[in-house]
């Protein structure tokens, strides 16, 4: 390769080749109002053909603006907030932003602020927090950041928190096995220093108290398959008919241990999950769930930071989930 198309293709490079000049080029960058849309696709088109590509930190030194988005999560592994950031980075991205993000333990308050002062010190235009535990929002709410904040699967904690609304999607879940004729209804609960965790199983109360029905047991998970495979024999000494496990992942195991205990689903006892993960169509039978929109939850949480400053309120109304019918509830025998 010659030395010619080797060497970084500059500002100066994409004006010549478009024909206007570099101030022209940086306006288009920028996205200045008072460029006609014939010069910008002209522009735009000569940076495809070069292979030109923004440099953020220059661009922000001139405009005082990185186009940076930051994310603060902890418990990324598990897969609410894992899908939340992955929905974050797309949609940041569609708004001609990029994210960068910082992890903390969410016990550890030293660590939570240093990771805030981390992104801040990168120049973010807001942050936003995948917050499921309350311990992280009462360190952030000890903080001075400086940029807009918005925090996801805070359920109602926070005046700039966005969820899914937990709630509603217990009770939609509960009132499906209802309507199918379960009166005696169990929860298997997520870990209880989880927002979700907890408003899901305030929802689950709700919908039977609403009905008229007993409250039903509640077994502790911690979101593992296999904390769903432990609870089998807690599901069969309580003599109930249908289960309303917090998360797909619980549900599976215990599907798997039941059917390892001579029981079916939904023949013995009918199941239902929450999160709608991409297995959960696969699994034997196949899950009935909630599902929840996190493209929606990340899109709303976006505009928010980016809009932090404008006059028109951010929409920041729980995010309706949806339940999905599939094979794993049925009548009572």
């Amino acid at each position: 390769m010659s030395d010619e198309r080797r060497r970084t293709v500059g500002v100066r490079d994409v004006a010549t080749l478009a024909g206007v000049s570099r101030q022209t080029v940086s306006r288009v960058l920028n996205d200045h109002p008072e460029v006609a849309e014939s010069t910008r696709e002209r522009v735009v088109a000569a940076m495809d053909e070069l292979g030109y590509r923004m440099n953020n930190a220059a661009r922000a030194l001139g405009t005082r603006r990185s186009r940076t988005l930051g994310v603060l999560a902890s418990d990324a592994l598990q897969y609410g907030p894992s899908r939340s950031i992955a929905a974050l980075e797309a949609s940041a991205r569609r708004a001609g932003y990029w994210v960068s993000a910082a992890f903390a333990d969410a016990g550890d308050a030293e660590a939570v602020a240093a990771a805030v002062d981390h992104l801040v010190a990168q120049g973010v235009e807001g942050v936003v927090v995948v917050a499921p535990h309350a311990r992280t929002l009462e360190v952030l709410d000890e903080l001075r950041i400086g940029v807009p904040v918005v925090t996801l699967h805070s359920a109602d904690r926070g005046a700039r928190g966005l969820s899914v609304d937990q709630a509603a999607g217990a009770r939609l879940a509960v009132a499906a096995l209802a309507d199918a004729g379960h009166t005696r209804i169990a929860h298997l609960a997520g870990p209880a220093d989880w927002l979700e965790a907890e408003s899901r199983a305030e929802g689950f109360a709700a919908e039977l108290a609403a009905r008229g029905l007993a409250a039903g047991p509640v077994i502790a998970g911690d979101w593992s398959a296999g904390s769903g495979y432990a609870a089998v024999d807690p599901v069969r000494a309580a003599a109930v008919t249908a289960v309303f496990a917090a998360n797909d992942q619980m549900a599976l195991g215990l599907l798997g241990g039941l059917h390892e205990a001579g029981l079916s689903v939904p023949g013995d006892i009918s199941v239902v999950g929450f999160d709608d993960i991409p297995d959960a169509a696969f699994y034997w039978p196949k899950l009935t769930t909630v599902r929840q929109d996190f493209d929606e939850l990340a899109r709303r949480a976006v505009a928010a930071v980016i809009g932090g400053a404008e006059a028109v309120a951010p929409d920041l109304s729980p995010v309706a989930p949806v339940l999905v019918r599939r094979d794993s509830v049925a009548p009572p025998r």
